[in-house]
């Protein structure tokens, strides 16, 4: 004899034991759209979901609607995001927030699936930038060089070239006291502000540790183009600044720093130059050809090569460095390094990139194609570059 369950009646403490269990925020998603009593039974944003698998934030189309690529299910998702438009460029991605520049002084931070946003103090804010009139077109802002020199700049050029990476402390929905790390491309210095501050400022002793940083236990951690590390405690009302002074590390383009569970690692990208035929013209582009992982002994201190890193995934480039397990993520493989095209024009002599993006097999030293963006295409959809993006509902 069958009997009939209604399933949206099970007791609360069950849907509770059930929804805590989830990790992915589309079974979660799917969860609260059985019914009424599902619904109304979870908080819509959730609170116990682990880091998601990251998304490809794709350039932009001639809508508003954004495509973002989930590798996990080959599913392409679209979010309306007028707020990351053509005239504004992104210059980030930290706990699944994106962080965008305006053609204008202004930069703020928007998560994507929530639409809630955070103004940051105006680039006009920044110590070096010492006049900025809006009407004097082509030169609005005038700077300062740390050796004394005066320049300008147009809004364009700061829009574009003076900010390398934004980096957050935490979601800010998580933590309103977060606070947002600037590297500035152009000087090499560092930056960062605490959320409701109105300006910006310099840590004068790391300045040229400006190849990435990270946020690790409290601090943030930034790194030298030959691989030393200063680490900076920002917290109180002036920074103080310690450094892990390591023997050189020569080799590699760009550096970046990732931090997992137990370590430190110092991962280096290595480019060579290639020629590409798009738009019926031969373009000179950087391709990336390898990449070489180290992690920190403190003894010594040191870099240490790593020859596998087992379970983990990398995900490199303008995003915030991020570390995943591979088991974590039915389907996926580890010792990969996920990568996107960061490259810089002003570090680069004004050679492109060309989208060179896909994932490095550490074992072997093979580069593969992501099945969205084949190695080599010559998709219309040049600019921006893509970018990893953690989907993070809160």
């Amino acid at each position: 004899m069958s009997v009939d369950h209604d399933w949206s009646e099970l007791p609360p403490e069950l849907l509770d034991t059930i929804v805590n269990k989830l990790v992915n925020l589309r079974d979660y998603l799917r969860f609260r759209a059985v019914c009424s009593n599902w619904r109304s039974s979870t908080p819509a944003t959730p609170k116990n979901l682990p880091c998601q698998f990251p998304w490809l934030m794709l350039p932009k189309n001639r809508s508003n609607r954004r495509g973002f690529f989930n590798l996990l299910d080959n599913k392409l998702h679209f979010l309306n995001l007028p707020e990351a438009s053509n005239r504004r460029r992104r210059c980030g991605s930290s706990h699944g927030w994106l962080i965008i520049v305006d053609e204008s002084p202004s930069i703020f931070i928007i998560n994507p699936l929530t639409k809630v946003t955070f103004n940051l103090p105006p680039l006009s804010q920044l110590p070096n930038v010492i006049n900025f009139d809006f009407y004097s077109v082509g030169r609005e802002f005038t700077i300062q060089s740390p050796d004394g020199e005066v320049y300008t700049r147009s809004l364009k050029e700061i829009r574009d070239l003076f900010i390398k990476k934004v980096v957050l402390s935490n979601s800010p929905s998580r933590d309103p006291n977060f606070i947002a790390f600037v590297i500035l491309n152009e000087t090499g210095e560092l930056a960062y502000c605490k959320n409701g501050e109105n300006s910006w400022k310099f840590i004068d002793e790391a300045r040229f540790f400006a190849e990435d940083v990270i946020y690790f236990d409290g601090l943030f951690y930034a790194v030298h183009k030959l691989g030393s590390i200063a680490v900076c405690d920002v917290s109180g009302d002036s920074p103080r600044v310690s450094f892990i002074e390591t023997p050189r590390q020569i080799g590699g383009d760009i550096q970046y720093l990732v931090k997992t569970n137990d370590e430190l690692l110092l991962v280096t990208r290595s480019l060579e130059l290639d020629t590409d035929a798009a738009y019926h013209q031969l373009d000179v582009v950087y391709k990336t050809v390898e990449f070489r992982v180290f992690r920190l002994v403190l003894e010594g201190p040191r870099w240490e090569k790593v020859d596998s890193l087992g379970e983990k995934m990398l995900f490199l480039g303008e995003n915030s460095s991020l570390a995943l397990l591979a088991s974590d993520y039915p389907g996926c493989e580890g010792n990969r390094i996920y990568f996107t095209d960061d490259y810089c024009e002003a570090n680069y002599d004004g050679v492109n990139g060309n989208h060179d993006l896909g994932y490095y097999n550490l074992e072997d030293g093979r580069i593969e194609a992501l099945s969205c963006y084949p190695r080599n295409s010559h998709s219309m959809l040049r600019w921006p570059p893509p970018i990893w993006f953690t989907p993070n509902p809160c």
